[in-house]
């Protein structure tokens, strides 16, 4: 009896401590729990914290208005870290180092600015530090740190006035504001935290103290100094007040002062590396209306046997672009970029460029029947490669990108070889004029065609070089024979003899040049092949082009 009673407490406390055990096991984990969260939303409010201030401190000045709207829409951290990643790249001067060039000079000018302007505020949210940080270093700075007597150049309106510390930046040009740009920071706190002057009245410490530091108009009665203060930062007539003796400088007229001032509140341009980007997209984007066309022409000409001159010739249609005024001219501007890499991924060849057309307002109507070319040359060697293309035009924001490949050929030495045939819009002799700028070719401007649409009345130029002809030892001269024969759907339409007799064609030595210019008045709208033989007479050796088709319209 005794032994079972002992039984039962013993269960009952056994069962006690158990629930007790496993009520405080519950009530630990659960207390672990809420500590886990709380530590979680800790590290998450960090996190955001970081990004937050990478986009409202770091990068405040140069992130433009449609990359902060995309950042802040981004959901995770794997994507606002590709955006940052993505961010830099585009501003990359050179992508293939393993260093970010633009990166590192930005991050250097933050620490500058945070060390020179500093005052009260940190250095990178001062005026100066943020064009400093924007624009990087000017080009002439004129300091007058303590301010005191000053005598006003003639612009300001002339006389002797007492100044508050200031400073004026100047800087030759800044993309995306422009050309000699002059910037006035005054400080009229005495604190150090310069700020930018709306107008040279603001740097003035007598400004509101009668009659002192007077103008020069203002001390011979023809204005009043009330009107300088009377009609706000650029007085009366713009500037300095009312009756300016003296002519003010363009810049200084308060619409210039202004646009300038806006100008400079913009984050710096991405010049082309937003194309860049682009061009590196592994599929092209889908057609739509903002597509801009774009014909791409590739020629090959020998220079060695281990280096060829690869011309990229652009062309577009100038009725596809928008023409908007500038200096009182119609004009149109398309960025170019291409990047050129071989098989392996790595770059052979880079470059960008402004391709600008622009007609008077009489002639616009006509100029807009025509076409806009571009040519950019890159010597490469022997080899396959691609080139990856991308043309936007700046006033409407329409956009074409082009990829294609190609193939640079090894000039064999002895071997009869030609370049690549190139369909012209225009050759032309030089005529004595020195060999510079683009479409020049020895003696001669050529032109090319790169979508090879011709019109009836259009003339259709042909050029090619041929390399490695033999010399006839009797005459010291070469003997070819020369054909260009035009077929369409394989049947012969036109055969023409080259005698190097037409002032373009050059045939007198073992590198001949081909150029010829052909009617087109008497073809019927439609496609034709046009391919050129070549046969050196005392090699015995033949060569032919590949079919390079045409359009007649």
């Amino acid at each position: 009896m005794h032994y079972r009673l002992f039984s039962r407490k013993f269960v009952r406390a056994v069962a006690m401590f158990l629930v007790v055990t496993l009520v405080g096991s519950s009530v630990t984990a659960i207390a672990q729990d809420k500590k886990d969260d709380k530590k979680k939303r800790r590290s998450s409010e960090s996190t955001k914290s970081v990004y937050k201030r990478w986009v409202d401190e770091d990068v405040r000045w140069i992130i433009t208005d449609e990359e902060r709207k995309t950042f802040n829409s981004l959901k995770t951290d794997d994507e606002r870290e590709q955006f940052i990643e993505q961010f830099w790249l585009r501003r990359d001067p050179d992508p293939d180092t393993d260093a970010n060039e633009y990166r590192e000079d930005y991050y250097q000018r933050i620490a500058y600015a945070n060390e020179k302007f500093t005052s009260g505020i940190p250095g990178w949210k001062t005026d100066r530090g943020r064009i400093y940080i924007m624009f990087g270093k000017a080009d002439q700075i004129e300091s007058h740190p303590s301010g005191g007597s000053y005598n006003r150049p003639t612009w300001e309106g002339g006389g002797t006035t007492s100044t508050y510390p200031f400073e004026i930046w100047w800087y030759r040009y800044i993309e995306g504001v422009g050309s000699d740009i002059e910037i006035e920071f005054v400080d009229p706190t005495g604190s150090g935290e310069y700020r930018i002057a709306r107008s040279p009245n603001e740097k003035d410490a007598l400004l509101y103290t009668p009659n002192a530091g007077l103008t020069l108009a203002e001390e011979l009665g023809l204005s009043s100094k009330a009107d300088r203060i009377a009609f706000g930062p650029y007085g009366a007539g713009g500037g300095t007040g009312g009756g300016q003796m003296f002519g003010m400088r363009a810049k200084d007229q308060p619409f210039e002062r202004l646009a300038t001032l806006t100008a400079l509140q913009r984050p710096p341009k991405v010049k082309f590396n937003d194309l860049a980007a682009l061009a590196s997209e592994s599929e092209l984007p889908k057609a739509s209306f903002d597509v801009l066309t774009a014909g791409l022409n590739i020629n090959l000409l020998r220079v060695t046997e281990n280096a060829v001159l690869t011309s990229f010739t652009v062309q577009m249609e100038n009725q596809d672009l928008v023409y908007k005024e500038v200096g009182g001219l119609p004009q149109a501007a398309v960025n170019i970029y291409a990047k050129v890499t071989n098989v392996a991924g790595r770059r052979a060849g880079q470059f960008e460029d402004v391709v600008t057309s622009s007609y008077t307002p009489e002639a616009l109507d006509l100029g807009m029947q025509l076409k806009s070319a571009y040519q950019k040359n890159i010597v490469l060697p022997p080899g396959n490669y691609k080139i990856d293309l991308v043309v936007r035009d700046v006033n409407s924001g329409k956009t074409g990108v082009i990829k294609q490949g190609f193939v640079v050929p090894k000039y064999e030495e002895g071997r009869l070889s030609t370049s690549t045939l190139i369909l012209a819009t225009r050759i032309e002799p030089l005529n004595g004029r020195l060999p510079s700028g683009q479409f020049v070719l020895g003696s001669l401007k050529v032109i090319p065609n790169a979508t090879g649409e011709f019109k009836q009345d259009q003339p259709l130029g042909i050029y090619m070089q041929v390399y490695n002809i033999a010399i006839d030892q009797a005459t010291l001269r070469p003997s070819v024979d020369i054909e260009y024969v035009i077929t369409q759907k394989d049947k012969e339409i036109m055969r023409i003899k080259e005698d190097g007799k037409n002032g373009l064609s050059s045939i007198n030595s073992q590198q001949i040049t081909l150029a010829r210019m052909v009617s087109l008045k008497d073809f019927k709208p439609g496609f034709y092949d046009l391919q050129v033989f070549v046969k050196d007479n005392v090699a015995n050796q033949m060569v032919a082009t590949d079919k390079d088709t045409f359009q007649v319209k």
